[in-house]
């Protein structure tokens, strides 16, 4: 797999590329996109064989036995995070935007509270927000540069009225992996509290070397009757537009409740996304998955040692996904200042952090998920827009 490629996206209906200018009035043509987190690299090949066999046969009709989908995704859970699970747990859903929405739909009710540990993925509170239900921030603590939990914030937050707590595990945007202790010490706070929690594991395969990630279901499976998992192969085989991701739960009554719920909206899943997670889920796609992550970790190397050289900017280590995240306060500026340098200096659309809740006024995240070639060059254009600061 050549990650160097350089493939051009523009005008190919890319959200990433074609909409940068409208969103942060950045063009394509001289502008760096790094944003929404999808990467610019072509999936595994087996990935794209399956859609050129689709494509070869030139029928496309509902899909139908599914037990083959299933058991791609029990092999990788199996094999790639030593979780057993069976095929009868796994419901597909229209990505995991929308399974996040599902979950909030069949658990709380409109005015019920749901838990965010903020800064965090800004899909969720604009999904919980748009369903009429009310987010409750629990803003995490920064450690030495390093996002925990504070489960006394947390409790301090609650009220009556909240259900259930939506976990980004890893984080995003601030790349942590949590460990198995502080997994199991968020089981027992649902526990204590009666929330529901809703584990979304999207980024679960980009973990860098020297960390591991932890499925919520391994590192506390005696909170299984009030534990749903959320992953998908998406992330990491750059398959976003497939809109496919999998509920996966363990309880039978949830799983009532869940089924009951899709029924309801007489959703039924891609088959495109079927066939390409199916080819995925296979011992050439974690071969890939290993040979990107060798990859991204050296542009997370070259992204952080530039942008820590650059007085009063500050990229939080990162131990999983391509996102990452920087802290510009030491600069003292303003956030207007600081997107002025980085949209119109340095010509580079990133995530402003206000959009991911509490804490995040001062950040702005950066996606690595392109060839090194981008990211020599983006760290060149930042420490060019903040040149006075060196």
């Amino acid at each position: 797999m050549d990650f160097d490629q350089i493939i051009d996206r523009r005008n190919t209906h890319s959200a990433k590329w074609d909409m940068m200018e409208k969103y942060f009035g950045v063009s394509p043509d001289d502008g760096i996109s790094m944003w929404v987190a999808d990467m610019d690299f072509h999936p595994p090949e087996s990935v794209q064989n399956a859609v050129q066999a689709m494509a070869d046969h030139g029928v496309y009709g509902y899909f139908g036995d599914d037990s083959a989908y299933r058991r791609a995704i029990c092999w990788w859970m199996q094999n790639r995070h030593d979780w057993q699970i069976a095929p009868e747990w796994i419901f597909s859903t229209h990505g995991l935007v929308n399974g996040t929405a599902l979950c909030v739909q069949t658990w709380t009710q409109p005015g019920d509270g749901v838990l965010l540990f903020t800064p965090v993925y800004h899909a969720f509170a604009r999904t919980i927000r748009a369903a009429g239900r009310t987010v409750v921030e629990a803003p995490l603590a920064s450690v030495e540069g390093r996002y925990q939990m504070d489960f006394d914030v947390a409790k301090a937050c609650l009220t009556k009225r909240t259900k259930m707590v939506v976990l980004c595990s890893p984080h995003n945007p601030g790349g942590r992996v949590w460990t198995p202790t502080e997994l199991r010490q968020l089981a027992t706070f649902c526990t204590r509290h009666n929330l529901l929690l809703v584990s979304d594991e999207i980024h679960h395969d980009l973990v860098f070397p020297g960390n591991t990630h932890t499925i919520m279901s391994v590192a506390a499976p005696e909170v299984s009757d009030r534990l749903v998992i959320l992953s998908a192969p998406t992330k990491t085989f750059n398959i976003a537009g497939s809109h496919t991701g999998n509920v996966i739960i363990a309880d039978e009554k949830l799983r009532h409740e869940f089924a009951a719920t899709l029924a309801g909206l007489g959703l039924s899943p891609n088959s495109f996304g079927l066939h390409m997670t199916t080819a995925a889920y296979t011992p050439e796609g974690a071969e890939w998955v290993d040979t990107l992550m060798r990859y991204l970790d050296e542009n997370r190397r070259i992204f952080d040692a530039g942008i820590n050289a650059i007085p009063g900017l500050r990229s939080m280590p990162l131990e999983a996904t391509y996102l990452a995240w920087v802290d510009f306060s030491g600069t003292g500026m303003g956030p207007e200042d600081i997107t002025r340098r980085i949209e119109k200096d340095a010509r580079i659309a990133a995530n402003h952090g206000d959009t991911f809740g509490t804490g995040g006024d001062s950040f702005m995240r950066f996606n690595l998920g392109t060839p090194k070639s981008r990211i020599v060059e983006a760290v060149t254009r930042l420490h060019s827009a903040f040149s006075d600061l060196q």
